[in-house]
């Protein structure tokens, strides 16, 4: 009989900023003043950017919208860390990422205006458009990454997805094959503790998200997803090292979901206001904005610009989606094939005829 051989897995947490705006150095990324600054700035903007959404929406000026408001450290530090060539998979709340992956807000906001232009991707943009079924971008990702490995191409695609997520079959079927075949992909799941209403503790008994990784045979970290550099640092890692044929990485970002689930949602009939408070000193943007004032980056005088410049930009894009003409009735037939049918094409102009028509 061969001897049995008994392995210890552990899962290693990352933090480097705490909620005091206190700094391990030694785990600090190497990332400059100005790109700190830039971090924060992106913060700013997309909290801004989150709080004017959920206000369109109120006022019926878009349609149903999913808030970032809690996790933009998780969105913004990963997003950052990525390359231009990398390919980016969401689900339907990373507006942050969109946003540090420059897709222009405006566009964002078309999209969740229910205008479907706002999925047309800029020339050269390596963003996947929203997945809003559960877990369906999982796929999407494993398959370009297992592309990108036969084309020996030095890329990475890098998908995001929430602890609801973990429980459909995509998730484990994107899982294994990756494992198995040591793909350049990087699973980064926002544990915002809440899938709509069910909390984590009915997705999993595990202890943590990040040890389903180990079954199917890589690694798995989980990290404040509330610090900035915590996140952008296991990001930088995970894509480095799939850069570098080292196989894929599942990240868990340990954060917290402060407003609904989307604007159709009511989250005070499922949690209570006392675990929000709770997270509210966790805040993301605060904790930063403290480190930096201990680092001489950030004073009142720069607070004050950040925002003023972010409300602005904010303006300016509701203004252009705003200002954008009414799509034609004919797009809903162009954009499911790259080449259209020919039954496609034949109700095409059974469409414009009943227009020309109509206008007569």
């Amino acid at each position: 009989m061969p001897k049995e051989i008994i392995r210890k897995f552990e899962v290693p947490y990352l933090q480097v900023l705490d909620e005091e705006g206190r700094c391990d150095e030694g785990l600090m990324p190497d990332l400059t003043g100005e790109e700190i600054k830039e971090l924060y700035e992106f913060m700013v903007l997309v909290r801004t950017f989150d709080e004017k959404a959920v206000k369109l929406q109120r006022m019926g000026r878009i349609g149903t919208y999913a808030p970032v408001l809690g996790q933009e450290a998780s969105q913004i530090g990963s997003a950052y860390a990525m390359e231009d060539e990398d390919w980016m998979f969401p689900s339907y709340r990373e507006n942050g990422s969109y946003i540090v992956r420059g897709v222009p807000m405006a566009m964002v906001l078309r999209y969740w205006a229910g205008d479907e232009r706002g999925c047309q991707m800029p020339e050269g943009m390596n963003n996947f458009t929203v997945a809003i079924p559960v877990g369906t971008q999982v796929l999407h990702a494993v398959g370009a990454a297992w592309a990108f490995k036969m084309r020996k191409e030095k890329r990475v695609a890098m998908v995001y997805f929430g602890d609801g997520a973990t429980s459909k079959g995509d998730f484990h079927e994107g899982m294994n094959f990756a494992g198995v075949f040591q793909i350049p992909v990087v699973f980064l799941c926002q544990n915002n503790q809440w899938a709509i209403s069910v909390p984590i503790t009915r997705q999993t008994a595990a202890e943590t998200l990040a040890q389903k990784a180990i079954a199917y045979g890589f690694e798995g970290v989980r990290v404040d997803g509330n610090d900035v550099f915590a996140v952008y640092k296991s990001t930088l890692d995970a894509l480095e090292k799939a850069r570098a044929g080292g196989g894929p990485t599942f990240i868990e970002c340990l954060t917290y979901r402060m407003g609904d689930h989307t604007t159709a949602d009511d989250a005070s009939r499922y949690r209570s206001q006392e675990e929000v408070e709770a997270w509210r000193v966790k805040d993301p943007i605060e904790r930063l904005r403290k480190y930096m004032e201990g680092k001489g980056l950030w004073s009142k005088d720069y607070g004050a610009k950040v925002q003023e410049e972010a409300e602005e930009r904010v303006r300016k894009a509701v203004e252009e989606m705003e200002a954008t003409p009414e799509p034609e009735v004919e797009d809903i037939f162009r954009y499911t094939f790259e080449e259209m049918p020919q039954n496609l094409e034949e109700e095409l102009q059974e469409l414009r005829e009943a227009l020309t028509e109509g206008r007569k």
